[in-house]
This record gives structure tokens, C-alpha cells and sequence, in this order.
């Protein structure tokens, strides 16, 4: 008996060993995690932000100073020194973040994660991310200058990694249970490819090709038009294009394939965009030039930018730095500024691919063509790997096939994207950061490829320019709408517009620049462009302000950002509330009535007509749209301008009719209908929640990356706007980087994001910002003129080179 306890004892003590330190399922090993020497207690410190650090490979001393705000001001004696600072100072308050999203992008969550991660690990490999990463890489090799700089960011990344160890990791890595890897200039790649895939991911060529399948071409036209009756394109309408002498490719009259698939894979969200403007000094009150940029991201934390200054004794940069890419890529320097908005162009082609009997030729030009195989291992956590074959062709790999949401042995659709040309990005950001004037800022635009941009700038010479910029195919008219017919050579990609073409307006008369995510051009532009779901009410709210007077300040950039006017709804509820049937109306349903007739259409954060307005529109559109529900069919229903304009101007068209009802509707009915259940559903939702004001019903919050883990996220977050309103400020995503400059000598500039420079949930510094972001209020950015402290400067790290 007594060996009996002991031997049961001895493996539950095993057991309960064993049990402490072993992640399960989303569970960390609670053993270590919570070990007092080396688990999560150690990541309640702040970080330390003085004394002296040696890395290796520094050729002289470089000086960090960190101002109140924890922004580092990187003072380095040359470029190399600089990236390298810049990798190790970035890894020191970001690296999970960055390491998780290059996971993402690489396909290798499972690793981490497991097997729930494969079928996302499988997409992202079957989107080729990994390709495109290792195309970029190829081209940036070929500057040996570029490379040299994203080497020593690795190498400075690295540093640190080195520095670290089971205590000091971030907590991220003690609830996943796994530890930090050596950054590679692979991985820069990779968080382009990230970001690509964020900006340049989506398409709705499968949905388009099963809609054109079931409505007809007519119909499908009227539903989405290249162009709307309203555009207001980012580059003036009367801008002459005669300078352009390289024709549009000619239309081969090339018909689609109507066939397609039941499920695409995932899209980035739609709703990511930015705006940003600039006026020249002829339109500004103080004589300056002044640039504004938000660009509209997920509201995550840690926050997707990280704010720095970078300067060398040939350069001083200052703005919104992403973690796992070199330089500066939305702020200014001494002689300019500059900031992005997404261009939303279409790139992305789907190609039907034809294949032979053992899958190994596929048909192009009447001819067999060999297909390449990339064999994708992906390792799961705690299990065998898994090992995928996706085949390639020179329209790109075969994102669907009999392996992937697809069952046809012998066909399958590949994917032409330009986010897997090689590129060499990172050197745009580089010179922009080097920038004099605006003939540098042209020059370093030549080397962007994708995402595709709208790249807004001024300078204290008083000039403004916005730029259109990427690589764009020259396409015939139509092409690329809907899925093409991959056998034919008509239907490659025949060239691509010369940069010089690219859409672009310097100094334009009306004296601003913006863009909003909306068309580019309009139908003069000589090279195809179509709809490809752009943005239609900021860019006129936008305008429209510019338009209104003749000077503007900065106190009328800080009340553009935060504008709450709801124009979509202002175009719209007006007509239904006077158009609707109100003769019947319950109590509960004429009290909402009278709230929404009062609103004066502002998504200020204490309205409740907002909150009637999302509910009302939600409950409308997908009345008229029931067509759309259709099984087993991917689908994109319509542009909502154009949702818009059909209730308004033809409210007895066959789509307003619901397919499930004996009656005939008409759009008039609709209103009622939908009304009525919006009420039912605000009712409901006020029943469980609480009072209807807007900041209540929207809800916006910052997720941590993981799944938004409530300890390390900040939910109710007080601030108005929403979708299709300049403070674009929805539930997830919304303005990620507010930037306003003014280009006075050396420029003056705001700046704020919603979250903190810190990583570190515990750290002061992790969200500090989102209260003052939420109250639209602006930090002043410290641009520092020299390597001197001034009294803005509370801690100082020096960075010598290890002997």
C-alpha cells in the first residue's frame, strides 16, 4: 500500500507538472505563465527608455530620445546606423506584433496556434503571400544600397531578440507559448505583403461573373456602373489628358466565363480607406502650405503605426512608421510631407484554368503548357505537418482548385494579383523620407508598385501634388470585371500604364488636393478604369469644405477630421420619412419617427439618430437585395450610391419587389416594411443595452490582434461618426493615424492614433492615446532640430557599438 501512494503520488505530481506547463487548447501553460521569475508578473514593468545600450555591428554612436508620448527621435551619424536603430528601438516596444503579423502573412498561425489556424494558413499560402514576399525580395536585392539598409534593420531587430530571454518576452509570447525567432529582410517582405494584401486583397470577380450569370448584362449595368452620375474623382475633372500618347489596349471582345465558384476566400474589409488633402499657400491662412492624412485601418492594439523620428545629418524625418518596415511612410521632413490614401484599383484578375489529365500541363494558346508545383509544408503545433501542393501558372497560382473550395478534377481558377510583381517599395519610403522638394517626391514614387496609392504631398516651397500611384495593367474595356478564360492570350495582362501616366495633379487651380478613396478620374482618362466599389460621400463632404472659402487653417483641418456629417443618410432619409406611409404608425414606431425627423444628420456620439439611421438603412438594403440571397453562390450586392439613387429614381423596379411575399413592392413599401422592423430591432437591442445614443449603438473598440482578448483591449470607446462620414470611426476600424502639417521652415505638426507606442498591455504607454484621439484633440510632434535635448526630451538612450 505504501508503494501504492507513492508511485500515485509520483504521477500526479508528474501530472500536475506536466499540466502546468502545457498549452491547452487557448489556455496557456499556467505553470510557466504565471511562473513569479519568468511568467507574465515580469511584463508588468515599464520599459526602461535610459542609460546605454551596445549592439553589435554599429559603426558609431546613435542617440534616442524619448519624449512624454514615448516617441523615440532617433539621431544616427548614417543611414546603416540609423535602420538598425531603428529595427532594435522598433522590436524593443513592438516585436510580438510584428513577428505575429508576418505569421499571418507567411500562413504559419498554426504553428503557433494550430490546427484551428490551417484552412486560414492554407489560403494565405494559396494566395501566394509567401511568393509575392519572395518576388520583393528578389527586387529589392537587386539594389544593393536598399538591401544593405533592410539587413541592418534585421540586424538591429535582432539585437534585441538577443537581449531577450523566457522572462522578458512579451506576454504574447508566454500565453502562445512559443518564442521569438531571428528577423530576416524576408519578413519586411512579408509585412508588405501584410499590408498588400490589407490595401490591394480584395476583388469581386467571382461575384460579379455569378451575377452577370443571373441578372444579364443590362441588368448587371445598372446595378454597377463603371461611373456615377455624382463622381467627384480625386483628380479634377477638367484636367487635360492630351499628354498621354500610349493608347488603351484595344478590346479583343473577349467573353467571360459565366461559371464560378460557391465560396472565395477571405477579403480584406471593404470599409479600409483613408483620406487625405492638402492646400496650397495661396489657400492657407498663414501663407504655408498645409497636409492632413488619416488613414482608415483596423482599430487594433498594439496599434498598427508606430511613431518616430529618424535623422541622420542628411536627413530628418518625423511621422507614422509600420513595425517591420524601414522609414517613415506617413509624415514629413524638413522640406516636405507627405501621407496615403488607399487607390483601390482593380488588381486582381481571375484566370479559368484548363488542365490535362494528371494535372501537370495546363491549355494556353491552343497549345500545353507546363505547370509548376510549390509544395507549401505548414506546421501545425503538436502535430504532424501538412503538406499542400498548390500549382502555379503564368497568370499566377491556383488559388481554387479540386483541393481548395473546389471539386473539379480537371479545372481551377488562378489568380493574377499585382501584389506579387517584385517591387522595391521600401526605397520610396526611404527617398520620400530624403525628399527636397517635389521633383524627389516624383522620383521616389517611380519604385511603388502595390498596394496601389494615392500619395498626397506639400512642401515649404508652397507646392501641393497628389499622386495615383502603383503599377497599373493598360486594360481593354471590360477586362477584368468578371472571371476570364485563361487559355486565351487576348485576355493576359498586355502592359502596364507608364508611370508617368499614372493620374497625378501638381498645384491645380481650385489651390487643394484630396482623395477619399474615390474614382480617380472620370471618364476622360484615356486608360480603362471602372468602379471598383469607391467610396462616394467623404470625397464631396471633403471637397465641398475646400470649395466653401477662400482660406483655411489648421483649427479647419482639425473640425474636417473629426466632421460627422452624415451625407448618405442626408441624401436619403429625408425622402423616406416623407415618402413612407406613416398613417399606421404604432406608438413605439412614432416616437423613433419623431427622433429621426429632428436629427440634423450628424453622427455626433450623444445623437440617437444615427443609431435609427444604421438600424433603418441595414433593415432597407437587404430588402431590396434579397435577390442576392441565393445558395451556394458568392455574391456582392450593390454599391450603396447606387442603392441610393435606384430607391430614389426607380422605386418600382423589378429588385424592389421581395421575392418571398405574394404582393408586388415597390420602394415606397420598402420603407415601411424596413421601418417597422427597425423599430422592433432598436427596441430589442435597447431592451438588452441600454440608451440608443450613437456611441452606445456603435460601440467602437480596439482589439488586441489576438481576437481582441478583453484584458488587453479597450471597448466603448466615446467617439462619434461612422462609415461614409469623414470621421470615419466605425465599430473596428476608423482614422489609425490622425497627421495634420503645416510647412512653415522647419513644418509644425499634429499627430495622435488610437492606441500607445507601447506593446506592452501592461505599460502606461500601451493605450494612452485613445482618450485624447476620441476627443479629436492632437499631440504637437517634438521635430527635433538637432541632436540636442530640449526640454521636451524626458529620458535619453545612448547606442554604442559593441567592442
Amino acid at each position: 500500500m505504501t508503494y501504492f501512494k507513492l508511485i500515485l503520488s509520483f504521477l500526479l505530481t508528474v501530472g500536475i507538472f506536466f499540466a502546468l506547463n502545457t498549452k491547452f487548447g487557448a489556455i496557456p501553460p499556467i505553470g510557466k505563465f504565471l511562473n513569479p521569475y519568468s511568467g507574465v508578473w515580469q511584463n508588468e514593468t515599464d520599459e526602461a527608455i535610459s542609460g546605454n545600450i551596445s549592439i553589435p555591428e554599429l559603426k558609431d554612436k546613435v542617440t534616442v530620445y524619448y519624449d512624454a508620448e514615448l516617441i523615440p527621435h532617433v539621431f544616427a551619424q548614417n543611414e546603416l546606423d540609423l535602420y538598425r536603430v531603428q529595427g532594435y528601438i522598433t522590436a524593443k516596444h513592438r516585436l510580438w506584433q510584428m513577428e505575429f503579423q508576418t505569421y499571418a502573412a507567411a500562413g504559419r498561425l498554426s504553428e503557433i496556434i494550430g490546427e484551428k489556424a490551417l484552412n486560414y494558413d492554407r489560403q494565405e499560402r494559396r494566395r501566394g503571400m509567401v511568393y509575392g514576399a519572395e518576388q520583393t525580395l528578389s527586387k529589392m536585392s537587386e539594389d544593393k544600397t536598399m538591401m544593405a539598409i533592410v539587413e541592418a534593420y534585421a540586424d538591429g531587430v535582432n539585437s534585441y531578440i538577443n537581449q531577450l530571454n523566457s522572462k522578458t518576452y512579451p506576454v504574447e509570447y508566454k500565453l502562445l507559448d512559443y518564442k521569438p525567432e531571428a528577423w530576416t529582410p524576408k519578413k519586411t517582405a512579408l509585412l508588405l505583403m501584410y499590408m498588400t494584401k490589407m490595401l490591394a486583397g480584395g476583388d469581386e470577380d467571382m461575384e460579379y461573373t455569378n451575377a452577370l450569370r443571373l441578372f444579364g448584362k443590362e441588368r448587371f449595368d445598372l446595378l454597377f456602373p463603371d461611373f456615377f452620375d455624382i463622381t467627384d474623382p480625386i483628380i479634377p475633372k477638367e484636367t487635360d489628358w492630351s499628354y498621354i500618347d500610349v493608347p488603351q489596349t484595344p478590346d479583343p471582345n473577349s467573353e467571360p466565363v459565366l461559371d464560378s465558384i460557391a465560396e472565395t476566400i477571405d477579403k480584406p474589409d471593404p470599409n479600409y480607406g483613408s483620406n487625405n488633402w492638402a492646400i496650397s499657400d495661396e489657400k492657407s491662412a498663414t501663407g504655408n502650405a498645409i497636409l492632413a492624412n488619416d488613414p482608415h485601418l483596423g482599430l487594433n492594439l498594439p496599434s498598427i503605426w508606430f511613431v518616430m523620428q529618424l535623422s541622420t545629418p542628411n536627413h530628418n524625418a518625423f511621422g507614422a512608421t509600420l513595425p517591420g518596415a524601414l522609414a517613415v511612410i506617413s509624415g514629413f521632413n524638413e522640406h516636405i510631407a507627405w501621407g496615403e490614401t488607399n487607390a483601390t484599383r482593380d488588381v486582381i484578375d481571375w484566370y479559368k484554368i484548363e488542365f490535362n489529365n494528371d494535372r501537370t500541363q495546363y491549355k494556353f494558346d491552343n497549345q500545353w503548357k507546363a505547370v509548376s508545383v510549390r509544395v507549401e509544408e505548414i506546421k501545425i503545433k503538436g502535430q504532424e505537418s501538412y503538406k499542400d501542393s498548390v500549382l502555379y501558372t503564368h497568370h499566377g497560382p491556383v488559388v481554387y482548385d479540386k483541393n481548395f473550395k473546389s471539386d473539379n478534377e480537371l479545372s481551377g481558377y488562378a489568380m493574377k494579383w499585382a501584389g506579387h510583381i517584385s517591387g522595391n517599395g521600401q526605397k520610396t519610403f526611404t527617398e520620400l523620407n530624403k525628399a527636397k522638394g517635389y521633383d524627389d517626391y516624383e522620383k521616389a514614387l517611380q519604385y511603388w508598385v502595390a498596394p496601389a496609392q494615392n500619395i498626397v504631398f506639400a512642401s515649404t516651397d508652397g507646392d501641393i501634388a497628389l499622386w495615383v500611384q502603383g503599377l497599373f495593367p493598360n486594360k481593354w474595356e471590360g477586362q477584368g470585371k468578371f472571371v476570364m478564360d485563361g487559355s486565351k492570350p487576348e485576355n493576359d495582362w498586355q502592359g502596364y500604364i507608364p508611370q508617368q501616366f499614372n493620374a497625378h495633379t501638381k498645384n491645380p487651380e481650385r489651390g487643394f488636393v484630396s482623395s477619399a478613396n474615390q474614382s480617380p478620374v472620370d471618364e476622360a482618362y484615356p486608360y480603362y478604369v471602372f468602379n471598383d466599389g469607391y467610396e462616394t460621400y467623404r470625397n464631396r463632404v471633403i471637397n465641398d469644405f475646400f470649395n466653401s472659402k477662400a482660406k483655411f487653417s489648421v483649427q479647419d483641418f482639425k473640425d474636417l477630421h473629426n466632421n460627422n456629417y452624415n451625407l448618405k443618410a442626408d441624401e436619403l432619409m429625408p425622402y423616406m420619412l416623407k415618402t413612407m406611409d406613416v398613417s399606421n404608425l404604432t406608438k413605439e414606431e412614432k416616437e423613433i419617427y419623431d427622433i429621426a425627423e429632428e436629427w440634423q444628420y450628424n453622427n455626433d456620439k450623444d445623437e440617437k439618430g444615427p443609431s435609427i439611421w444604421n438600424a433603418w438603412w441595414d433593415v432597407l438594403y437587404d430588402m431590396v437585395w434579397d435577390e442576392f440571397e441565393v445558395e451556394d453562390t458568392a455574391l456582392e450586392t450593390p454599391f450603396t450610391y447606387q442603392t441610393i439613387y435606384l430607391l430614389k429614381n426607380k422605386g418600382d423596379d423589378d429588385f424592389m419587389d421581395m421575392k418571398d411575399t405574394p404582393e408586388k413592392e415597390t420602394a415606397r413599401d420598402l420603407f415601411k416594411l424596413s421601418f417597422s422592423k427597425a423599430v422592433k430591432n432598436l427596441n430589442d437591442w435597447k431592451a438588452i443595452n441600454g440608451d440608443l445614443n450613437w456611441v452606445n449603438y456603435k460601440g467602437t473598440f480596439a482589439g488586441h490582434l489576438l481576437q481582441a482578448l478583453p484584458a488587453f483591449s479597450r471597448f466603448d470607446i466615446p467617439i462619434g461618426g461612422g462609415k461614409n462620414i469623414v470621421n470615419a470611426t466605425s465599430e473596428n476600424w476608423g482614422p489609425s493615424w490622425r497627421m495634420i502639417v503645416e510647412m512653415t521652415s522647419p513644418p509644425t505638426a499634429l499627430g495622435i492614433y488610437p492606441g500607445g507606442q507601447s506593446g506592452n498591455p501592461g505599460s502606461k504607454y500601451y493605450d494612452n492615446f485613445i482618450d485624447t484621439w476620441a476627443a479629436g484633440e492632437y499631440h504637437s510632434l517634438n521635430f527635433l532640430q538637432s541632436d540636442k535635448a530640449t526640454e521636451a526630451i524626458i529620458s535619453t538612450q545612448i547606442l554604442t557599438p559593441t567592442k
